[in-house]
């Protein structure tokens, strides 16, 4: 290849990375997250979804400040209105609109109360599985598809330990993570958590090689940018789309993983903090007395999650770049 082919070709690269940075004014649109904002604000789905999480979040925030009982106040047996082991468990009534437990609490109060510890749980879960799946993904996308050939086998040697965590279900994953380091809040945070990192580690991995083949790449590396800025500055920002619906996602799965833990004794030891899987799980000598103990827990449970997958689908659909027009 003689000099002036080189020299054209460069130019050739700096021409088409200048149309790739560069709009003209008539044909500037919106980005992807503007669109994408737009097409939420018509979907039924989002907006079902954003009610469910926004009321849940309000409860879980200002709700423990205006619960007419303390969540540890076992004012039915003071009041001798409980006697769980003769069978009485009164149900709803004016001054407690859900009834008492099993050791007379107000159910109402700790069903709010226990909201804040739900969303405490699946919040900080879900960080700590963002967090550590996607400094993997990201040093096993950039190596994939910037490192050459020592890249390649550092993401090889990467995604081998994520496959090995994939092949396990998660749930018994959970389970021996939790049973290893024991019972607690903070437990079942690091294991739930845990078992969310290979997902996020693997949808980076696989964004972040698909932007490496894109043109804008392919201009920037001719220009000679370091491939450390490109894959900082460039490749990771585009493609954090899907991970970060992935997260809204996660966050249902983690609350229903955190339930199951904590219904299996595996949560917080001390049953006097109202959460959900814990009350759902006291409940249960007291399903042929009153199954309504199980039934509230579990409910909220299921709303909440539905409402995370409502907008996480929502999310995706949104910032599907084949439905865009």
């Amino acid at each position: 290849m003689t000099i002036t082919e080189r020299a054209r070709k460069k130019a050739e690269k700096l021409d088409r990375l200048g149309e790739l940075s560069a709009v003209r004014d008539e044909e500037r649109g919106v980005s992807l997250w503007q669109e994408a904002f737009r097409r939420l604000r018509r979907n039924p789905a989002a907006i079902v979804g954003t009610v469910v999480l926004g009321l849940f979040v309000l409860v879980a925030i200002v709700g423990p400040i205006f619960v007419p009982y303390g969540p540890t106040d076992t004012i039915g047996i003071r009041e001798g209105l409980v006697k769980s082991g003769q069978g009485i468990i009164p149900g709803s009534s004016a001054d407690h609109w859900l009834g008492f437990d099993h050791q007379g609490r107000d159910e109402f109060s700790r069903l709010i109360v226990g909201a804040r510890q739900t969303l405490l749980v699946g919040v900080v879960s879900t960080l700590i599985g963002l967090a550590i799946g996607a400094l993997v993904g990201g040093i096993a996308g950039a190596a994939a598809g910037l490192g050459g050939r020592w890249g390649r086998w550092l993401d090889t040697g990467l995604m081998r330990i994520v496959d090995m965590l994939l092949a396990l279900p998660s749930l018994l994953l959970a389970v021996s993570i939790a049973a290893l380091l024991g019972a607690s809040l903070t437990t079942v945070m690091i294991a739930v958590g845990v078992v969310s990192v290979p997902v996020f580690a693997r949808l980076l991995r696989g964004s972040m090689i698909a932007q490496s083949n894109t043109d804008y790449v392919l201009a920037a590396t001719s220009l000679g940018v370091r491939r450390s800025k490109i894959a900082l500055s460039h490749v990771l920002p585009n493609s954090l789309a899907p991970v970060i619906v992935q997260a809204t996602l996660t966050l249902a799965t983690a609350i229903i993983e955190a339930a199951a833990l904590s219904f299996l004794g595996l949560g917080n030891p001390d049953s006097a903090v109202p959460e959900w899987g814990v009350m759902l799980a006291d409940a249960q000598p007291y399903l042929g007395i009153r199954p309504a103990l199980a039934i509230y827990p579990a409910v909220a449970i299921i709303i909440t999650a539905l409402g995370f997958t409502l907008l996480g689908e929502a999310m995706r659909e949104a910032l599907d770049p084949k439905l865009r027009k």
